[in-house]
């Protein structure tokens, strides 16, 4: 064979090659980057004609489901409305609306997209119709429903974990929005141009806040597992002692003697909790925020750019709490720069419950294929070993002290021992006006709930407000759980 003729077959060789890599690349290798191009008008237009997979509570509750229009399209709906917005999310094919929640977390199996681009092909070659996967939640409607109407007309956020898995009970937003409505002209640009409400915003995972004294709950942690302090040990609850050059005052500048640790919880005794985070110093503190799961975005199957990392933070930006910018004992009762979110504090409450076992908190139970088949099972993780089993024994009963004869009273339940921990952020000084807290959970001796609860600008404290909040839901929790 002569040298041109193989010149010629090598070149057509070559450029078949190249035909069948960028065609691949394309259709197989880079089809999901292609997808979800918003330029790639085409993917717009396929999904309108996938029957998206439902979202469900844990009982079944139908949360989100595709309905079928007369053109053979499909537009999602969303059958409890406000209820469930924030943690389900929406799903609009608009591109100005896009996706937000579990609908966008799990959007690629929710269209049927987890197997193979090679599957997917073979499919539409043999006319299967799309069909997506459904989502099984965690999530409690009644005890969904008793949160939302607690919260009422207040902006604020509860969050509710099975400290035994991570398993998410309750995650509630006020105010919330219907996200059937958002493609109604105008609706959307309503909701975004609302600066002070924020519908949108879900305020259990996001717009941290400072904690007050729910805080104290990781300072005695710290004390208490490091072994520098017992429950029975005694410091000042004097009025005005001196933290990092200034005074510091107790509520109603409430002045005591020499008080455990323990009365000083159930009390909420600034100075005192103050006077520990000094002497177990920035290094030690730090160390238990973070295994608490402090300066980080938590583990949540729920999309990261919904979610914020609780912690200091000094003009937007997040702020280690070892740095010299922080003062130390107003930090460890909740004061300084401290912004956190619902989540964040619900996770605390559940280590502790949990014997210091911190588990990865889940949405999400399982996801079904259309023929009824489990492709994905959530499972019960570790997400950090906080403490020993010892010291979560011992803060258990502070806390329950708090609950039996201390500020958190109102969240008393008859025929269950309650561990909780008020908590109140002063937000207009002389107004009275805070953001309030509490966490809590419950049965104390075998915590089947833990929760978090926090309202912004109300006219009073955490334990008159947040905790009759946390009462009712556990009760609705306990009612039902295992």
């Amino acid at each position: 064979m002569n040298r041109p003729i193989v010149r010629l077959y090598g070149l057509v060789v070559l450029l078949f090659a190249l035909l069948v890599a960028f065609t691949s690349r394309w259709t197989i290798f880079e089809a999901s980057s292609l997808r979800s191009n918003p330029l790639n008008a085409r993917a717009l237009l396929e999904q309108e004609r996938i029957d998206r997979g439902k979202i469900l509570a844990a009982d079944g509750t139908v949360l989100a489901h595709s309905v079928r229009g007369t053109r053979g399209t499909y537009e999602r709906s969303y059958p409890k409305g406000e209820e469930f917005a924030h943690a389900v999310g929406f799903s609009y094919i608009n591109p100005d609306l896009g996706q937000t929640g579990l609908e966008r977390f799990w959007n690629a199996a929710l269209n049927g997209q987890t197997g193979t681009n090679l599957q997917a092909i073979l499919d539409q070659l043999q006319g299967k119709r799309p069909q997506g996967d459904e989502v099984l939640t965690t999530l409690d409607p009644k005890a969904q429903q008793t949160a939302i109407a607690a919260l009422g007309e207040h902006r604020g956020a509860v969050v509710a974990l099975d400290p035994r898995t991570g398993a998410v009970k309750v995650m509630a937003s006020t105010p919330s929005f219907d996200p059937n409505k958002l493609s109604t002209r105008g609706a959307y640009e309503k909701l975004t141009t609302d600066t002070q409400g924020r519908p949108l915003i879900n305020r259990a995972t996001q717009f941290g806040y400072p904690p007050g004294s729910t805080f104290k709950v990781i300072t005695a942690t710290a004390a208490i597992d490091t072994g520098q302090f017992t429950p029975q040990s005694t410091l000042s609850g004097r009025n005005g002692v001196t933290i990092s050059g200034v005074p510091l005052g107790n509520d109603n500048g409430e002045s005591l003697g020499q008080i455990s640790l323990t009365e000083a919880l159930a009390k909420s005794i600034n100075t005192v909790w103050a006077q520990v985070a000094e002497k177990l110093g920035k290094q030690t503190m730090a160390r238990y925020m973070s295994r608490f799961g402090f300066d980080r975005k938590p583990q949540l199957d729920y999309p990261s750019d919904e979610m914020s990392s609780s912690g200091e933070y000094l003009r937007g930006r997040i702020l280690s709490p070892t740095s010299p910018r922080v003062d130390i004992g107003r930090m460890g009762i909740g004061q300084d720069k401290l912004e956190v979110i619902p989540l964040q504090m619900a996770e605390v409450a559940a280590a502790v419950a949990n014997h210091g076992r911190l588990m990865v908190p889940h949405l999400t139970e399982r996801i079904v294929d259309p023929d009824g088949r489990a492709v994905k099972q959530i499972s019960a993780r570790v997400q950090s070993v906080v403490m020993k089993p010892s010291t979560a024994a011992a803060v258990t009963g502070m806390m329950e002290a708090v609950v039996s004869e201390g500020t958190g009273t109102a969240a008393q339940i008859p025929g269950v021992q309650v561990a909780g921990k008020t908590g109140t952020a002063e937000t207009q000084i002389g107004a009275a006006i805070n953001n309030v807290w509490f966490i809590a959970f419950a049965p104390a001796s075998s915590p089947r709930v833990a929760i978090a609860v926090t309202l912004e600008h109300v006219p009073g404290q955490g334990a008159s407000f947040a905790a009759p909040v946390a009462r009712g839901v556990m009760e609705v929790l306990l009612r039902s759980a295992p």
